[in-house]
């Protein structure tokens, strides 16, 4: 159940009036405006807010709209609107969206040093051969976020903010890539480190961990965006994107003939994680409200679509040349 506030200016109080038809909503007049408060079952907010905004001249700072849940409610009528609302399919409202995105848009200290430390936790995981620690590192990294970020705001269209994500993504993969391969240069003179089976299982690629990958990036932003907590959602990207990029700082200084291999695995991650990650905001419906901007947001969309279908391709074809029989090995 959400809690609408509406804020609105004389001239569009009719217009909100006839949209509200058929609705019950308390009214006041506060100050210059009037307010209408009204309450609605979860699935039917974003459709409710989306015929509010189309009644409502927003560029005029008297009108705002506000969408808050409430402790809770007791009324008869809710319920009623609850029961016929049970069967509806939930849409997150696009505003909810852009506002969980935004963080991931820029670099901070927090990300980088909770990433830094989760690739620390990975290495010594990773050298002594225990999953158990490595899966434990995974909870600390925040690496889903950017993916996610990615790929709402290349549904959303907004392309500027989906490239900066991808920015964040790579900043982060890079801090833990060039901590890892300075503490075993750091490590390894004093403590002989050796090349683990979690270290060797990381380092010979396959054209699976694409397919692992993009399934991976579907249910945790599909995980994500019902609202399941980020640090399950994230697990699973995590522990599939972290402990490589780990094994390719390790293999740089203990065995820098298997980089290209390791390297190679890390980009297919990236890539079918992120493709993963589009298709789940396809499937959800995940757009803009405006039809020219819905137009524009498609036209992103096939073309990131393109991109990655081409960048799979390489990825295979490389993937088979440097895999276990090819050319390479």
């Amino acid at each position: 159940m959400k809690k609408i506030l509406v804020h609105v200016r004389d001239e569009d109080y009719d217009a909100l009036v006839n949209t509200l038809e058929g609705l019950y909503y308390v009214t006041d007049h506060v100050g210059d405006v009037n307010e209408f408060i009204l309450f609605a079952p979860d699935e039917d907010v974003n459709d409710l807010v989306e015929k509010i905004r189309d009644a409502l001249d927003l560029r005029y700072n008297e009108n705002m709209i506000e969408v808050s849940r409430p402790e809770f409610v007791v009324s008869t009528y809710l319920q009623r609107a609850e029961k016929k609302a049970e069967e509806k399919e939930e849409n997150a409202p696009v505003e909810k969206l852009l506002n969980s995105v935004k963080p991931y848009t820029e670099l901070d200290l927090e990300k980088v040093s909770l990433t830094s430390i989760a690739g620390l936790v990975a290495l010594f995981g990773l050298f002594l051969n225990n999953s158990v620690i490595i899966i434990g590192a995974m909870l600390l990294s925040p690496i889903i976020g950017p993916i996610y970020s990615f790929s709402v705001n290349i549904a959303l269209g907004k392309p500027g903010d989906a490239l900066r994500s991808v920015g964040v993504l790579l900043a982060l993969l890079g801090a833990v890539f060039l901590l890892s391969a300075i503490a075993t240069f750091v490590i390894n003179p004093f403590i002989p480190l050796p090349i683990t089976e979690e270290i060797t299982g990381r380092i010979v690629t396959n054209p699976i961990y694409i397919i692992m990958a993009v399934l991976l990036g579907f249910a945790a932003v599909l995980a994500y965006t019902l609202e399941t907590p980020e640090v399950i959602a994230g697990v699973a990207i995590a522990a599939a994107l972290l402990p490589p990029v780990v094994v390719s700082g390790i293999v740089l200084v203990l065995q820098p003939v298997s980089l290209l291999s390791s390297a190679v695995l890390v980009v297919d991650e990236i890539v079918g994680l992120i493709a993963g990650a589009l298709l789940a905001v396809l499937v959800l419906k995940i757009g803009p409200r405006e039809s020219r901007d819905q137009i524009a947001a498609g036209k992103y969309v096939f073309r990131s679509a393109m991109i990655l279908a081409v960048l799979i391709g390489l990825l295979v074809a490389v993937t088979l040349f440097v895999g276990p029989g090819g050319p390479l090995v």
